[in-house]
């Protein structure tokens, strides 16, 4: 019955803190919903980039002797990085840092999903 118990619990800690779910922002029921149900999808996403950071930590700039990833070392280390969007000649480019340790990590999940 308590198999995994402690995943759970940290599962579930994740969701509170490192996703700032804590105190729900509104007394309506329906706001709240919609505010969980916005959380629990950033989660599985979250949850699904960290997986497939661990697919490709050869290429990471760290060792990764995890089973999995932390959801804020996903938003820290892919989700909030510095880009700028660029249009020239009609194409569309991203550009990243020189200093982006993980641009190959984030190449990688991009064109997994491509």
């Amino acid at each position: 019955m308590y198999h995994d118990h402690g995943t759970s619990e940290q599962f579930h800690s994740e969701l509170k803190s490192d996703m700032d779910v804590e105190r729900l922002a509104s007394g309506k029921f329906d706001t709240n919903q919609l505010i969980l149900h916005i959380g629990m999808y950033s989660f599985n996403i979250l949850r699904e980039i960290g997986m497939k950071m661990l697919d490709f930590k050869e290429d990471a700039p760290i060792s990764m002797n995890v089973k999995r990833k932390r959801h804020k070392s996903v938003i820290r280390d892919i989700i909030n990085t510095a880009a700028k969007w660029i249009t020239h000649e009609g194409y569309k480019i991203v550009k990243f840092g020189r200093n982006f340790r993980w641009f190959n990590v984030f190449k990688k999940i991009y064109l997994s999903y491509c």
